[in-house]
């Protein structure tokens, strides 16, 4: 039941987080893997780094090794947790656990119909999902980048 505010109405309820595993893939040349989110999800055509839900039960490295698997057809060495963010879009709260991958194994096949792209800063694909845009800064901080890590434009 929603709580009442001070004037009366009726506060809106807390909207749950839908957590998500996130992959930062980067190659020994400190490339690191972009991915376009497919047709038919939310922000179709937006970059992005690879990953997806967690699914009940699910440990935060096992659904990215799932998912990874599933959207990409690689399997993957170690995760290493790194950060964890929120973001508010319109269509879901996530919460965003980051993990950086160095090794893995198998041929990139694009399961899903998306695109890849190996990125350095800053990255050439627009537009990137918003959600994005901490992990960018701080990889930006790690490898002395300065200057705009993304362009804003498509």
């Amino acid at each position: 039941m929603a709580e009442a505010r001070q004037d009366g109405t009726a506060a809106p309820a807390a909207r749950p987080h839908t957590e998500v595993a996130v992959g930062v893939l980067v190659r020994a040349d400190g490339a690191m893997l972009i991915t376009s989110r497919p047709a038919g999800k939310p922000y179709a055509g937006y970059w992005e780094f690879p990953g997806g839900k967690l699914e009940a039960g699910e440990t935060v490295e096992q659904a990215l090794r799932r998912e990874l698997h599933e959207e990409l057809g690689i399997r993957i060495g170690a995760a290493h947790a790194w950060k964890v963010t929120e973001h508010d879009y319109p269509h879901a709260l996530v919460r965003l656990h980051w993990c950086k991958v160095f090794d893995w194994e198998g041929e990139f096949e694009m399961r899903e119909q998306q695109s890849m792209s190996w990125e350095r800063l800053p990255l050439r694909v627009a537009p990137v999902l918003p959600g994005a845009f901490p992990v960018l800064a701080w990889m930006a901080e790690e490898q002395g980048f300065e200057g705009a890590t993304h362009s804003v434009a498509a």
